[in-house]
Parts: C-alpha cells; sequence; structure tokens
C-alpha cells in the first residue's frame, strides 16, 4: 500500500516533465494570422496609409497655381438719367512653367465721365499678350517649388507610411509575446499547483498511516498555498496582457475585436517566428540600406529643402517683369497693326537685401542639418542591425544552455524522488529541486520572450512592413 501511494504522490511528476508548450492546443491565433489583422484593419495602420492620400492632394492643390484663370471686372454708374461709366474688363490668363504668363482680354467701356485711359472703340478692344519674368521668378518661382516639393512629398508620405506601420506592428508583435509568455507561465503554475496538491494529499494518507510525521503536512501545505498564490497572479497577468492584445484586433469599418479566453497562442512560434519577419534572410545575408525608408524619409526632407533654397537664392534677383499686348478691335482682329500695343515694365530690388538673405541662410542651415541627420542614420542603422544580429545569436546559444538546465533540474528532481521513495530524503529537499526547476522553467521562458522581441527589433531596423 505504501509504495502505490508513493506513485500516486508522485504521479505529478509526469505533467512536470513536459513544457505547457508540447500540450495538444486548439483554437491558436498564430503570430502571423495575427500580424495579418493589424496591417489589414487597424487605424493606426490606415492612418499612415491616408499620409499618401493627403500628400496626393496637396500636389493637386500645387498643381492648381498653373490652372487657367478667368477674370472679369464689370462696374457701371448711373445718376440722374446720366451715365457716369460703365467699364467691362475681361481676360483669360494662362501660366507656363517657367513663370511666363500668357493672357487674352477684351475691354468695352462708355461713359459721359469715363476717365479718358479707360476709352475704348464702340465695340470694345481686344488684347493679346505675355508677360515674362526676366530676373526673379523665371527659372523658380512659387508655383513651380509648390509642385516640386509636392511631388517629393509623395515619396516622403510613402516611406513615412512604412515607418509607422513597422511602428504599430512592432508595438503589436510586444503585446502578442507578452501574451504568450504570460499564458506559457500560467500553465506552468497550473501543472505546479497541481502536483503540489497531488502531493499534499499523499503525504497526509502518509501520515495517517503513520509512515510520515504530521510537520510534512504543513510543509506541503505551504507549498500549495504559495503555487496557488504564484497561479492566481500569473492568471492576472494573462488577463492584462489578453487586453492589452485587444488593442490590436480589429474588423472591418472600425469594428475592435476582444481575445477570447478560448484562443491560445501560437504553439510553434519559435520555428516560424523568423520566417514571418523575415529576419532570417538578414541573418544570413547582408542588408541593403539604399531602399530604407528611415534614409529615404531623410533624402526626400533633403531634396524639398533644396528647392526651398533654390527658391529663396532666386529672391535674390531684382524683380523685373516685362510686359507686351497686342491690341485690336474685335472687327479687325485679322488685320495685324503691330503699332497699336501696350507694353509695361516693373522694377523692384531692396538695396541691403537683409530679409532676403537672412531667409536664405536658415535654409541652407536647415539643410546642412538634414544632411548631418542623414550620414548620422545612416551609421546608426548599419551599427544597430550589427548589433542585433550579435544578440539574436547570442539569445539561440543562451536558450540552449537553459534549456539544458531544465533537463538537468529535472533529473536532480527525479533522482530526489526515488531517493524519497527509499527513505533516504526528505519532503524539504524534493520542494528545493522542484523550485529549482521551477525558476530553470521560468528563465527558459524569459529567454524565449527576449529571442522573440530581439528579433522583432530587428524587424523593426529593417523597416519593411510589407511582409
Amino acid at each position: 500500500m505504501k509504495k502505490i501511494l508513493i506513485a500516486f504522490l508522485f504521479w505529478g511528476c509526469a505533467i512536470l516533465g513536459q513544457h505547457p508548450n508540447e500540450q495538444t492546443i486548439s483554437k491558436e491565433l498564430t503570430y502571423n494570422e495575427f500580424l495579418g489583422y493589424v496591417k489589414k484593419y487597424h487605424p493606426l495602420v490606415k492612418n499612415a496609409n491616408l499620409e499618401i492620400s493627403k500628400a496626393q492632394a496637396n500636389l493637386m492643390m500645387a498643381r492648381g497655381g498653373f490652372d487657367p484663370k478667368i477674370e472679369v471686372d464689370f462696374s457701371q454708374k448711373k445718376f440722374k438719367d446720366k451715365e457716369y461709366y460703365s467699364i467691362l474688363n475681361s481676360s483669360f490668363k494662362i501660366p507656363t512653367w517657367y513663370g511666363i504668363e500668357l493672357k487674352a482680354g477684351f475691354d468695352n467701356n462708355e461713359g459721359v465721365y469715363l476717365n479718358p485711359e479707360n476709352t475704348t472703340p464702340n465695340n470694345g478692344l481686344t488684347s493679346f499678350g505675355i508677360t515674362v519674368p526676366v530676373g526673379q521668378g523665371l527659372f523658380i518661382n512659387q508655383r513651380m517649388a509648390d509642385v516640386r516639393m509636392a511631388k517629393i512629398q509623395i515619396r516622403l508620405s510613402q516611406a513615412e507610411r512604412k515607418l509607422q506601420a513597422v511602428t504599430v506592428l512592432y508595438d503589436a508583435s510586444l503585446a502578442y509575446f507578452n501574451w504568450k509568455k504570460n499564458f506559457e507561465e500560467m500553465k506552468l503554475y497550473e501543472n505546479y499547483n497541481k502536483n503540489a496538491e497531488i502531493r499534499l494529499e499523499g503525504i497526509k494518507s502518509l501520515i495517517v498511516q503513520g509512515d510520515k510525521p504530521a510537520i510534512d503536512s504543513i510543509e506541503a501545505g505551504i507549498i500549495v498555498r504559495n503555487r496557488a498564490l504564484s497561479l492566481e497572479d500569473s492568471k492576472l497577468k494573462l488577463a492584462k496582457a489578453r487586453l492589452e492584445l485587444s488593442n490590436f484586433m480589429w474588423m472591418e469599418n472600425n469594428i475592435p475585436l476582444e481575445i477570447s479566453d478560448e484562443l491560445v497562442p501560437e504553439n510553434a512560434l519559435e520555428s516560424t517566428l523568423q520566417e514571418t519577419l523575415k529576419t532570417n534572410d538578414l541573418l544570413q545575408n547582408d542588408f541593403s540600406l539604399e531602399t530604407h525608408p528611415k534614409l529615404n524619409a531623410l533624402q526626400n526632407k533633403i531634396e524639398i529643402l533644396t528647392v526651398e533654397k533654390d527658391l529663396k537664392q532666386n529672391m535674390l534677383l531684382p524683380k523685373i517683369n516685362v510686359g507686351y499686348s497686342y491690341l485690336s478691335e474685335p472687327s479687325y482682329i485679322d488685320n495685324y497693326r503691330f503699332d497699336d500695343y501696350k507694353i509695361g515694365l516693373e522694377f523692384y530690388f531692396p538695396l541691403f537685401l537683409r530679409k532676403e538673405r537672412g531667409s536664405l541662410r536658415l535654409a541652407k542651415y536647415k539643410l546642412q542639418e538634414n544632411q548631418f541627420a542623414l550620414a548620422l542614420e545612416r551609421t546608426q542603422l548599419t551599427n544597430k542591425i550589427s548589433a542585433q544580429k550579435i544578440e539574436i545569436n547570442s539569445l539561440v546559444k543562451q536558450k540552449k544552455l537553459a534549456k539544458d538546465l531544465v533537463e538537468n533540474n529535472l533529473t536532480m528532481l527525479n533522482s530526489e524522488e526515488r531517493l524519497f521513495s527509499f527513505g533516504e530524503s526528505s519532503l524539504f529537499l524534493i520542494n528545493t529541486r522542484e523550485n529549482n526547476l521551477v525558476s530553470a522553467k521560468l528563465a527558459s521562458i524569459a529567454l524565449e520572450n527576449r529571442f522573440y522581441i530581439s528579433n522583432s527589433e530587428l524587424f523593426k531596423i529593417m523597416a519593411n512592413p510589407d511582409l
């Protein structure tokens, strides 16, 4: 009878020898599937996609500076049956890329008190002209700069979209890994708690038969309560981790989802993680930084600042606008009389140019700041990737050592249990061995979690959300 009780007492060791991941689980939410939901439905990822749409709308707005324009100005005054004046000035303007503007107009003015300079033939007066900026604004002007910067902004938004999406996926990955870590710890404490309860019942039976002192039941009861306390704390952490993970689960039409208690994390995550994040390719091959979104974003910012600098530099030139318009009556529009024309000259030039020179200096300083930032970021990315590779390879070795420690502690526990069955050990030594085994398994779970996080950090450094 004593042998049967001892066998029953240590039946829980079969449970202890299993890792929680080795048990059959159902309703898995795999890591790859989880990331798919985040990439497709998470609001912050959708916001990142909106940045490109906003940049395209900004480009459309900038191109509006080159839209043809129709202008009509009509005014009339009558007083005491007298028509003081009736003035109609209309024009059709076509802005071109290099600051040149084409203009067609029609004026028809009449009245008793009309200003003589506004006098036109009875049928009105047509004009066809051109305005050319021969100084400031010829090769670059505000309209041209706005379009150029808007085109660059689209490329900048594409790079920033990737960076924002990667940040969301990284945060979601941390939440998933935390969920998995707490789930495994909860299963571990659950199994050890069951084993402690079985051992307590066995000790009580042996005490009744007189084979063990009564003090052993106190010690076994303490272990049960400690395990129950650890189990309850792990359940709390798991519940909070599950709610944190739910922040990243969304469906269409911005409908949030909540992770069910029946869902469990992926069992074989260690074998699929690097393939999901594409970090296995980087660990085996070199990674080109030329297509990195962060560097592309800085390069595009430099291009925008270069356009701004060119515009500021152009402001140092004098503003000289030359205009010529051919004039004709509507009925004689086919008979060219080049003696009928209107010309104009506009000249503007500040003597000291302090405002323009100061603005140009600021533009150059901003450009230099971003050039320095680009060189620094390139070096930092190279070092971060190298450091992350070293960390991942080190964690692989640490995980193997932790696994060996678990096996060694399990062997020591099994040996202590055999000695106990022969009456050559004590419950205190068994509990000590078991506590060492629990600590080793918790350390192994923590190392696995660090391995997952390290791979996700490498994924974040690579900044390629298009997996």
